[in-house]
């Protein structure tokens, strides 16, 4: 027998005193941690299995209980933790790559925590969003450069196609295979209520949802997998995915064990092999080949819908940003290094990248010094987690942000980082079954509309309070936003004064 180095991360605490065998977590956990022994007459755990998922936790009916982290210890050394030793044990034991899911969580810094919001007092009164009017709405697209009338002086409607956002959140990419089913229909149903958009992600969009058109974004990745005319022409907007922040420059991997008889015809791959994206498109290895690209689809969808541009943020995203400008985009999309993922390479989630924050600063500045910010609209992801941070970024220059992790949180996600497994005990992550059934869509819509619901009326608070009433006067106004515990570096990224100033 070999000997196994490893150590379980975390350790199942049973309440002998409350547990009543009702085995409630043998039948909830897909990671077979719980049994029921016979001869001892009691419940118990093998906690090598355990991701910390807590549905076991959540579903307990006595309350009998609780996951905790093992206080297990390596000998003390700064340069070789605990994490770092182990990562060694398991690539010494696989041979593999190590693959992480749901965001960086390295202690890098997060700059929306050291952003403070201005406020206004007397000289330029506070709103009160109850009483007098606040636009929360916003419009994403290329703008005119000028106004035009006909020769009876009316005016001549040269708008570009443009998707209309009650609010300035939609759900981001996330494709059908690595969610579920239900995962899906939760985020077409709450788009739709909201007055927002979702986004199928490289997956390709499943026959049941051609159906919320009006509010979804279709991508076409590197794979192109599902995509055709009726795709293209289904939605209302078409992002081309150059790159995302959980893994710049890197390509996507849906394992064959996920793509069952619907992934596969939704995809239109064989059913049961793997869904490789390759890192590059292999048709754009310029400007001058994206442009192509764009207006191709441009083509094809009648010039009646925007394209979207989603790019990773990475050290030089302002020049990029500035050459998808001049690509024929309406929209650039631009991920952060904090964006979560079912399954990447874990050194490449951890090291490679840039925060969101920077990149947006450092895109809507290039933009605006080069006469050419109103050619596109910039929405930003990677780690959006509140109100607050959504009214950050559009202070920096975003016109809407893409929320996923939090939207996945919404649906009862507790980031146990295994969605690579495909035994999302949550039903999120999986296209098992048994366990896709566990999340009802019905609910799932509910909870979103929720979220979206509460973060709007903190938006407006906030606006109110800051005297603004509208995101157009909020986009890209700096002065409401000071800086806390910032170098003078950091500060002129952002373009922010430090607190105080």
């Amino acid at each position: 027998m070999a000997i196994d180095f490893l150590y379980p991360l975390y350790e199942v605490v049973r309440d002998p005193q409350r547990c009543i065998c009702c085995r409630a977590c043998e039948r909830q956990c897909a990671n077979e941690v719980h049994h029921y022994d016979v001869d001892f007459g009691c419940m118990m755990s093998d906690e090598s299995k355990c991701v910390a998922c807590h549905r076991c936790v959540s579903l307990c009916p006595t309350r009998a209980l609780k996951i905790v982290k093992t206080d297990h210890t390596f000998k003390e050394n700064e340069n070789w933790t605990g994490k770092t030793i182990s990562e060694v044990y398991r690539q010494a034991g696989t041979g593999g790559v190590l693959l992480s899911s749901m965001g960086n969580p390295e202690p890098y810094p997060i700059y929306w925590d050291k952003l403070l919001i201005n406020a206004s007092q007397v000289t330029n009164p506070s709103i009160d969003p109850l009483r007098e009017p606040m636009e929360t709405f916003t419009t994403l697209g290329a703008k005119p450069q000028a106004i035009e009338r006909d020769e009876n002086g009316d005016l001549v409607d040269n708008m570009p196609p443009q998707l209309t956002l009650n609010v300035p959140v939609m759900f981001s990419a996330m494709s059908y295979g690595s969610i579920s089913y239900n995962a899906h229909a939760s985020l077409a149903r709450a788009a739709t209520a909201l007055g927002t958009y979702y986004n199928t992600g490289e997956g390709g969009l499943h026959q049941d949802f051609y159906a919320y058109g009006e509010h979804t974004i279709v991508q076409v990745a590197s794979g192109r997998f599902g995509v055709h005319a009726d795709y293209l022409n289904a939605g209302a907007a078409v992002e081309i995915k150059m790159g995302q922040g959980a893994k710049p420059g890197i390509g996507g991997h849906l394992p064959g064990i996920k793509v069952g008889e619907d992934i596969s015809r939704t995809r239109m791959i064989p059913e049961g092999t793997d869904a490789i994206s390759p890192a590059p498109h292999h048709d754009i290895y310029s400007i001058e080949d994206l442009r192509q690209l764009v207006y191709s689809i441009k083509e094809a969808t009648h010039y009646k819908k925007p394209v979207i541009v989603k790019i990773a943020a990475v050290h030089n995203v302002a020049a990029i940003a500035s050459g998808i400008a001049r690509s024929g985009a309406d929209i650039i999309a631009i991920d952060g290094f904090r964006g979560g993922t079912g399954a990447a390479p874990t050194r490449i989630r951890d090291n490679v990248g840039i925060p969101i924050e920077l990149a947006l600063a450092a895109v809507d500045q290039r933009l605006r010094e080069e006469g050419i910010r109103d050619r596109v609209s910039v929405v930003i992801g990677g780690s959006v987690r509140s109100s607050s941070d959504l009214v950050k970024a559009i202070a920096l220059g975003a016109d809407a942000v893409y929320i996923g992790t939090a939207a996945l949180l919404a649906l009862g996600c507790h980031l146990c980082r295994s969605c690579q497994t495909g035994k999302c005990n949550w039903g999120i992550a999986t296209q098992r079954p048994d366990l896709v059934r566990r999340l009802n869509p019905d609910i799932g819509e509910k909870r979103l509309v929720n979220l979206i619901t509460s973060w709007d009326h903190e938006l407006k608070e906030m606006m109110g309070g800051m005297g603004i009433n509208s995101i157009e006067a909020l986009r890209g106004n700096r002065l409401m936003l000071r800086g806390v515990g910032l170098t003078q570096k950091e500060l002129d990224i952002l373009g922010v004064k430090h607190a105080g100033e």
